[in-house]
């Protein structure tokens, strides 16, 4: 190879190295571009210019070019090393801007999530939560009007129950009283003997549907029970005690249907 060649090959490299340091130097640092392609494009003129006169001078002086060859190659070497030298520069540029914008993203991140508002809902999702409270309380309502409902009708009952009975003590208290007329000669007979069995089948049929006769005789004056309508002073019984019972009361469950209308001593 002459030294016209090699010296051709020598400016080939250097450019080719120059271009592919601008090109890593774009690629790993845009930002600096305009600021760092000035002088690796001063030194890439200076290195051709250079390879060029050297070529001239290898022509000229035909028995020194192998020398002045070898000293231009390492001219252009150590030149393209400095051209290489700001590309490896941007290289250690992005990674220290890197490292020091990494707490900064991440307060910027925190930031964000510290102020960041709730995503919304599904519209889907809130259809779904509206009907299913609107269900809940519809079946409160209902099982709270169930439970009013039970209570009016238990109430209705016993008060039904107790107009009933109100209407049928008077029928029981005549039969009493006419068992009571009946002569001491003609309680044998089967007439009086009827009479006596539908007392019994008629307070019986009160037993069983709740009505109980209220104690009043000898029992101490209780106006819950008592309804009193006479007065004796008897020395025999003790203060505020039942003397005698005028009409027998009746109880229907735990409420009173008819008080004992009594007389009391003392």
């Amino acid at each position: 190879m002459t030294v016209k060649g090699k010296v051709i090959k020598v400016e080939k490299t250097i450019k080719e190295n120059g271009q592919a340091a601008e090109e890593m130097r774009r690629e790993d640092c845009p930002e600096k571009e305009a600021a760092s392609g000035a002088p690796q494009e001063g030194a890439a003129r200076q290195a051709e210019q250079e390879g060029m006169s050297a070529s001239k001078d290898g022509q000229a002086d035909g028995g020194h070019g192998d020398g002045q060859a070898g000293q231009c190659a390492v001219d252009g070497a150590a030149e393209g090393g400095q051209g290489e030298e700001p590309a490896h520069g941007s290289d250690d540029a992005p990674e220290e801007m890197g490292e020091g914008a990494a707490p900064g993203d991440g307060r910027e991140k925190e930031k964000k999530g510290f102020f960041h508002k709730k995503e919304k809902k599904d519209p889907k999702d809130e259809k779904i939560e509206d009907l299913t409270d609107r269900l809940r309380r519809s079946m409160a309502e209902f099982d709270n009007y169930r439970k009013r409902t039970d209570k009016e009708k238990a109430a209705m009952y016993e008060i039904g129950a107790k107009d009933i009975i109100e209407k049928i003590l008077p029928v029981l208290d005549n039969l009493e009283r006419g068992i009571a007329a009946i002569p001491e000669d003609a309680k044998d007979s089967s007439l009086a003997e009827g009479m006596e069995m539908i007392h019994k089948q008629f307070l019986k049929t009160l037993e069983d549907v709740g009505v109980t006769p209220i104690e009043a005789m000898g029992k101490p004056f209780d106006p819950n029970f008592h309804n009193a309508v006479m007065h004796v002073d008897d020395e025999s019984l003790g203060e505020n005690v039942v003397s005698a019972e005028l009409q027998k009361g009746y109880m229907y469950r735990d409420s009173v249907v008819r008080h004992s209308m009594v007389q009391v001593a003392n």
